[in-house]
């Protein structure tokens, strides 16, 4: 009863043609059974769930198609699109055999530089304080204060406290904190976290999207235009030598128009010749839509009835934040 009703009123929030709006999910990992430390991010089992309940509601068509049904005012009704950003090795072992089994398109933004064995600064953070045996961590010396590990609650705050501590710290800083935090956790941080070069080929070959989401995934707005411009054209051009193609489509790093990005990265990217760009900016985007400025947002809810109602609300959203 439920199915029926919920098409109805997506319908209404995004009918066929020139009046149509478009959804656009983010993700960034789909782990293989949840997570201790980090509960909310989508299982597997989550995962396809949401996959299937997507698949029941709205029409998942490529963002390149979708794009195009923008600009051209043909997008069906109901439309939506599937996106990851970074790059995880669990994006091509764990999800996207989902996706396949739903028969989903979707579109993998991955930060070049942590392609085969590499690891992003946040990763590094998170492995440390999950596997440290120490029962606590002193990090005077970073001026980071000292903190009990003894329990999983203990360990959950304290990696999202370095998370928030050090996300806007300028690039080489954060990297010699970060390397210092994991010489003080005392243990080997695992080196398959991101996808191998393999993986990013047999994504595409696979028929999903691959695009550039900058080489180291700086913050944009902390970098000079030469310096931000080397970062998309490095991304770009390693992820075409990589599968022989075309990147057509940008992730701006974080996300957020105005503190991640400014208006002369989106020039940039429009000047690299990208199709089109994705922000984690929420809403829905329809007509009049800046293309290289899309909104994604996030419906990570575990129940199937609450997902189709938080994507159903999406499509409501009268605005979405841009630069």
């Amino acid at each position: 009863m439920l199915d029926p009703l919920i098409r109805l009123v997506s319908a209404l929030g995004s009918p066929a043609g020139q009046r149509a709006r478009l959804s656009i999910l983010i993700y960034h990992r789909v782990v293989p059974r949840e997570d201790p430390l980090f509960p909310s991010l989508p299982a597997a089992a989550d995962f396809d769930v949401q996959m299937r309940t997507l698949a029941r509601q709205f029409n998942v068509i490529p963002l390149a198609d979708a794009v195009a049904g923008l600009r051209g005012g043909s997008l069906p009704a109901r439309a939506a699109c599937v996106t990851f950003d970074d790059g995880y090795a669990d994006n091509a072992e764990v999800a996207l055999p989902v996706l396949l089994r739903h028969r989903l398109p979707a579109t993998f933004f991955v930060a070049t530089d942590f392609i085969d064995g590499g690891r992003m600064w946040n990763d590094t953070i998170i492995e440390a304080v999950r596997l440290t045996r120490k029962s606590s961590l002193d990090l005077n010396e970073l001026g980071l204060g000292t903190h009990e590990v003894q329990t999983l609650g203990e360990r959950r705050k304290l990696a999202r406290w370095l998370l928030d501590a050090l996300k806007y710290v300028a690039h080489e800083e954060r990297l010699a904190r970060v390397t210092r935090i994991e010489q003080i956790a005392g243990e080997d941080l695992p080196r398959n976290l991101m996808m191998t070069t393999d993986q990013v080929r047999a994504m595409h070959r696979a028929g999903m999207g691959i695009g550039g989401h900058t080489a180291s995934h700086p913050i944009l707005a902390r970098l000079d235009r030469v310096a931000a411009r080397a970062e998309i054209q490095r991304g770009k051009d390693k992820l075409e030598e990589i599968i022989q193609s075309r990147v057509a489509h940008f992730a701006y790093p974080n996300g957020k128009p105005g503190e991640d990005y400014l208006p002369e990265h989106v020039g940039i990217v429009k000047e690299m010749g990208f199709d089109a760009a994705v922000t984690t900016a929420q809403g829905v985007s329809y007509g009049a839509s800046d293309p290289y400025q899309l909104p994604r947002f996030g419906p990570w809810d575990k129940s199937p009835v609450k997902y189709a109602l938080r994507m159903t609300q999406n499509l409501f959203r009268t605005s979405y934040k841009h630069v």
